[in-house]
């Protein structure tokens, strides 16, 4: 009993810590966009340019997601995850003490490559030092802290800004950040994933059963992998896509006010918190992931074609947001346990760096094309489009648990 009692300690403060990490890189994702307003008359900039920073970001972000996993298998997530939590405390340093565009940018590319690392880290942590009866849990209050990191950002930054001005905002961050590396260095013992051991392991599980890749690159030619790239890109893509366009959107359908559509994507946020500590559960006990995902998609498929059809009662709306985000939470850690099926042995970190480079790659094309059906005075598209998005979605999920499969079944 007691053995248990300290397994289950152990794997608490495992997923705590790898948790306030994960929830830190969130935070950073809206860290910039809330201080737009005050930067384009610091240095007199266009909204376009200001754009431009937010996909510098998810570029640079995208690019390192898919190296990192290779660095992570090579030497081990706990000092990737220090250097990219200190990357991140450099980016806010730098908006702090910028004069121009140019360091506006500099920070960008440095806060992209602070902010690729989390995934391939987390993921090989969270698979390698909590057991597997937990990782449901694990993978749910994971995404629960990027939600609420999302959540906290722009009222922490913007209320910092209006209290003093944007440099100490960013400044602020920065000091934030800090603390957390310090919290995690002090409990760095608990972060500390063995590779050697996860290398021998790997090796001897490739001659007992030959699943293990003959090359580093090999896990590129199964489908699972990319099935899973596009199930995040398309989803990422519908996300952010609706946290910039839907307040624009919702005032040209239904005459909601800006601000008050700004308040939506807030419970659009909170509703994906809610929905992820239940999808947990949900994921734990159903051991069914492909479908609890399809049917949550489908659900909200259909919020959003109500949405498109201008018909909603306004008072409706904020309801639908909550709900949405409440699917989109539920899915997340169902998503998760398809990935880890789908995962070779001894390749994780790459793995996880690939599939979730489709994260940042969806942030940064999602708005861009949305951006362009909403220039073009189409509103309606927005919604119709991450429909189609989601749509695309639901097949990649049963193809995914369809190839999976026999990998485990052969491993139980």
């Amino acid at each position: 009993m007691t053995v248990a009692l300290s397994g289950r300690a152990s794997d608490v403060r495992v997923i705590g810590l790898i948790s306030l990490a994960h929830g830190s890189s969130h935070f950073f994702h809206l860290v910039l966009p809330p201080m737009f307003p005050w930067l384009k008359d610091a240095f007199a900039l266009s909204y376009a340019e200001l754009g431009i920073l937010m996909s510098i970001f998810f570029v640079v972000s995208c690019v390192v997601q898919a190296a990192s996993g290779f660095l992570v298998d090579r030497i081990g997530a706990r000092p990737v995850l220090f250097t990219g939590i200190g990357l991140l405390v450099l980016a806010a340093l730098i908006y702090s003490q910028s004069n121009g565009y140019g360091m506006l940018i500099i920070g960008a590319v440095i806060a992209g490559c602070g902010n690729g690392i989390f995934h391939p880290v987390d993921y090989t942590l969270i698979n390698h030092k909590v057991s597997p009866p937990n990782l449901p849990y694990a993978y749910s209050m994971h995404g629960v802290t990027g939600y609420l990191g999302w959540a906290a950002a722009p009222a922490f930054m913007v209320g910092i800004a209006q209290l003093s001005d944007w440099r100490i905002a960013f400044l602020a961050a920065a000091i934030l950040e800090a603390i957390i590396l310090v919290v995690l260095w002090m409990n760095r013992g608990q972060l500390l994933d063995n590779v050697k051991e996860r290398h021998e392991h790997s090796r001897s599980h490739a001659e007992h059963s030959g699943l293990l890749p003959e090359s580093a690159f090999a896990f590129l030619k199964l489908p699972a992998v990319w099935l899973c790239w596009a199930f995040f890109f398309f989803s990422m893509a519908s996300t952010s896509s609706l946290q910039s366009f839907a307040p624009s959107a919702l005032f040209n359908i239904y005459q909601v006010p800006l601000t008050l559509g700004s308040y939506y994507i807030t419970l659009l946020a909170l509703g994906s918190a809610g929905g992820v500590l239940f999808g947990g559960f949900l994921a734990a006990k159903l051991q069914a992931p492909e479908k609890i995902v399809s049917s949550c998609l489908s659900i909200t498929v259909i919020m959003c074609l109500a949405l498109a059809t201008g018909f909603v009662s306004p008072g409706l709306i904020p309801i639908i947001f909550f709900m949405l985000g409440f699917g989109y939470g539920v899915v997340a850690p169902s998503r998760d346990l398809l990935v880890k099926r789908a995962t070779p042995q001894g390749v994780a970190g790459r793995v996880y760096g690939i599939v979730y480079s489709g994260i940042d790659l969806g942030a940064a094309v999602g708005p861009f094309i949305f951006g362009m059906f909403m220039d073009a005075g189409l509103p309606k598209a927005l919604f119709i489009g991450i429909v189609l998005f989601q749509l695309l979605i639901i097949p990649t999920v049963f193809t995914v648990s369809a190839k999976s499969a026999p990998k485990a079944n052969a491993a139980s």
